[in-house]
């Protein structure tokens, strides 16, 4: 993880199911009013920034409760946290903890990462479209959040009407809360993003190999909307929204498979000595009506010299035998059917 290559291999179930839990509990201990960090509203200029904490707050915590005595370990350890978006820098994408007076806010549990998020390119846009609507310099897009969104833009250009009807609506309603209220959810939904669509050159925690994604086939990691049922525009606020039921979109996939793998039991197959068996004796039947096993008499034209066969006109002398067969094994031989079409012609 250290290395910055993604979600580290540690058990069948991946990091984020692994260490979640975990993460979660150091992160309650952090937010206790008693023995947690310290949170406050600082004064900046003409305005208020409230509910943050710096960087060294969270250093000097972890070296005093996680009976870690390393300040190096304890940056990394807070960085690893960052970087899941437990808590955020509230002034730069790029998550990472450093050990100063730089602020940071912690994340509302609704984008905690226990929750399964993989959200859709339909919500990128969305919140993009809907950031390009305040005209506040806080929330002005960066450049590769410009470009993410003239992408998205092209790829969704037929439902982009319907995009930015959703984002208009949201806007709305966010213009309704109250001042800071409105400031810590907007910084708490950027840094959820920065989790999942991060800075180029950043570490992407979301990202699982495509092959243990494939071993694993987790389905509790399942494709929900941040903002809610995609063919509503009345949505809500990401902190109010309710998580969709995922049983409706894996009932009728494992229904099939169960249907499937039960007539698959119940097929009947043959062992492979029977198989063997039955093709050898198939094999010793024929052999003798096999040209290219058993030589004819007079031998075959086209793999010798040999032209008499073609010179008598004989085509039927090796075909006696053959009616000893089954009919069906006649009839589908065209060579024997020759001598029929001919008397019937003559008759």
């Amino acid at each position: 993880m250290a290395s910055g290559t993604g979600v580290p291999s540690l058990g069948p179930k991946g990091f984020l199911t692994v260490f979640t839990p975990q993460m979660e509990d150091v992160i309650a201990r952090m937010q206790d009013e008693k023995n947690g960090i310290p949170i406050r509203t600082v004064k900046s200029f003409l305005s208020k920034i409230p509910s943050v904490f710096s960087g060294s707050d969270i250093v000097q915590w972890m070296i005093k409760n996680l009976n870690i005595e390393d300040q190096v370990e304890a940056l990394h350890l807070g960085t690893l946290m960052a970087a899941h978006g437990y808590f955020f820098p509230i002034s730069d994408h790029v998550l990472t903890l450093k050990d100063d007076g730089t602020f940071y806010r912690f994340q509302t549990p609704y984008f905690w990462p226990s929750n399964c998020w993989e959200p859709e390119n339909t919500d990128y846009a969305v919140y993009l479209c809907k950031r390009t609507m305040q005209n506040k310099a806080r929330l002005e897009l960066a450049d590769y959040e410009a470009e993410s969104l003239a992408r998205l833009q092209r790829a969704f250009a037929r439902k982009w009407e319907f995009i930015f009807m959703q984002a208009e609506a949201q806007a709305k309603v966010d213009k309704k809360r109250d001042k800071i209220e409105r400031k810590i959810l907007d910084s708490q939904e950027r840094a959820f993003w920065d989790v999942h669509r991060p800075v180029p050159g950043c570490v992407n925690t979301t990202e699982v190999d495509i092959k243990k994604s494939s071993r694993m086939k987790n389905p509790h990691k399942t494709r929900k909307s941040v903002y809610g049922p995609q063919n509503d525009v009345r949505t809500h606020s990401p902190t109010h929204t309710p998580a969709p039921e995922i049983f409706t979109k894996y009932y009728f996939p494992l229904l099939f498979q169960i249907t499937y793998w039960g007539g698959q039991l119940d097929r009947h197959r043959l062992k492979m000595s029977k198989v063997a068996e039955s093709l050898l004796a198939y094999t010793e039947q024929y052999v003798e009506y096999d040209p290219f096993i058993t030589p004819t008499d007079p031998s075959n034209p086209w793999i010798s010299d040999d032209t008499t066969v073609w010179e008598l006109e004989a085509r039927c002398v090796f075909l006696d035998c053959l009616f000893g067969f089954p009919l069906y094994t006649v009839v589908s031989d065209c060579v024997c059917l020759s001598p029929v079409r001919s008397q019937v012609s003559r008759g």
